[in-house]
């Protein structure tokens, strides 16, 4: 049977104690108590299995003290990828970091285009998303057995997004224009492997034309998904799945 996993950050490691929310969740849902085992990973490649040994308040709040194992170190994806999505309207964009969590992305970048019917109000806005986002990254890292938390950036629109891209990374952007490449095509024209690979998706309706207009300024190659046109989220798996089996 698979252990429950649970989430430390780096810096919390040391105190090997659970959060609050996770103390909640570990006594009152999965009844667990003191003396069983459970998984500890910290999001950059280490996990330990560790013994629950006391349930207790600390400064106020509910915790759990555990007692940690060896500590594994598991390897870092031979490519980075990030995913950067522009947001889709409902659920969509939860769906999306689940499984990019699953097929290995190690930064996710959730663009706010033209036609992205989400908006952020001011930086605290943009800031409470990005909270959001990461909790269910958490969440999927937990139930999949990623040690990797990919980083889940600030909502931003295109034109920051562009002064951030590394020219030196594979840079690729989903394209419905007929002046595109398959992505077998252009992997297998590489010289060697990348490193780093960055995938732009488009929202409902892709992206205007003037933004894959600055895309491709910016040094971004399109690329066709085939003859049919995929729902957002949808093309997003595609892309990190093709990506996950030619450079992972």
């Amino acid at each position: 049977m698979l252990l429950p996993r649970f989430y430390l950050a780096p810096a919390e490691w040391a105190s090997s104690q659970l959060s609050e929310a996770d103390t909640h969740h570990c006594a009152k849902v999965l009844r667990m108590t003191v003396g069983d085992a459970l998984v500890i990973f910290d999001g950059k490649g280490g996990e330990s299995q560790a013994t629950i040994t006391a349930f207790s308040k600390v400064a106020g709040h509910y915790r759990g003290a555990l007692s940690l194992g060896p500590r594994s170190q598991t390897a870092p994806p031979s490519c980075q990828i990030t995913l950067a999505q522009g947001v889709p309207k409902a659920k969509s964009m939860d769906w999306i970091l689940q499984k990019a969590v699953e097929l290995g992305a190690s930064r996710i970048v959730p663009l706010l285009t033209e036609r992205t019917l989400l908006r952020c109000h001011d930086d605290a806005d943009a800031r409470h998303k990005q909270e959001r986002w990461s909790s269910i990254a958490i969440e999927a890292c937990k139930q999949c057995g990623q040690n990797w938390l990919p980083m889940i950036e600030q909502p931003c629109t295109p034109e920051n997004f562009f002064k951030k891209s590394d020219p030196s990374h594979l840079l690729l952007i989903a394209s419905l224009q007929e002046q595109s490449f398959s992505l077998k095509k252009i992997v297998a024209s590489l010289p060697h492997l990348p490193t780093h690979v960055t995938i732009m998706i488009g929202p409902e309706g892709d992206f205007t034309a003037a933004e894959s207009a600055a895309a491709q300024q910016h040094g971004y190659q399109s690329i066709t998904l085939g003859p049919i046109v995929l729902r957002s989220e949808t093309a997003a798996i595609y892309c990190l799945s093709v990506l996950s089996h030619q450079l992972l």
